[in-house]
C-alpha cells in the first residue's frame, strides 16, 4: 500500500517520454511517485521485443532485476510479466488494453486508466496532481490510501 498522499503509478511508453503503448505490447512501464506537488522517476522495466517474447529487464533504480521465465522461453505469459512489473504500483496510465488484461492488472491491486490518444508523461502528471488537489474521485481516493482502516486504532472487543 501507498503511503497516504503518495501514488506509485505506471506508464505503458514506446518512446520513454510519453504515454504511447499498448499495455501487452509495450516496450517499457516507467515508473513514477507522485505526490501533491511532486513527482520523481523510480525505475523503468524494459521489455524486449515489444511484446513478442523476452523477458523484461529493470533499468538502473531497479538494479538489473530479471523479470519473467529464466529460460527466455517464448512461452512466457506477456500480460501476467508487465502485470508483475507493476508491483506496489496503484495506477496504470496505458494507451489500450484488453479486458483479459485488464482484470489481472485490477487483479493485482492497480487501476487501470485507458488514455483516449497519446500523452507526454509530464502532462499526464501534472493533470493527476491537478486532480489530487482538487476534490479527487472516488478512485483516486482509494488508490491514495484514504479511507483505509489504521489497524493501530482499533480497538479489540473483548471475548
Amino acid at each position: 500500500m501507498n503511503e497516504i498522499g503518495h501514488l506509485k503509478i505506471a506508464i505503458t511508453s514506446n518512446d520513454l517520454l510519453q504515454v504511447d503503448a499498448n499495455f501487452a505490447t509495450a516496450k517499457q512501464i516507467v515508473i513514477y511517485d507522485v505526490t501533491y506537488d511532486e513527482a520523481s522517476f523510480l525505475d523503468v522495466v524494459q521489455f524486449k521485443g515489444g511484446g513478442k517474447g523476452g523477458d523484461g529487464k529493470r533499468g538502473p533504480g531497479g538494479g538489473g532485476c530479471s523479470m519473467g521465465d529464466p529460460t527466455g522461453g517464448a512461452s512466457v505469459d506477456q500480460v501476467q510479466l508487465r502485470v508483475d512489473a507493476m508491483e506496489g504500483c496503484a495506477v496504470l496510465f496505458t494507451l489500450a488494453l484488453s479486458d483479459f488484461a485488464a482484470v489481472k492488472v485490477k487483479n493485482a491491486g492497480v487501476f487501470p486508466v485507458k488514455m483516449q490518444h497519446p500523452r507526454e508523461i509530464d502532462e499526464v502528471v501534472e493533470h493527476l496532481q491537478r486532480m489530487m488537489q482538487n476534490n479527487p474521485p472516488l478512485w483516486l481516493r482509494k488508490a491514495l490510501g484514504y479511507g483505509v482502516r489504521n489497524p493501530d486504532y482499533l480497538i479489540e472487543r473483548e471475548a
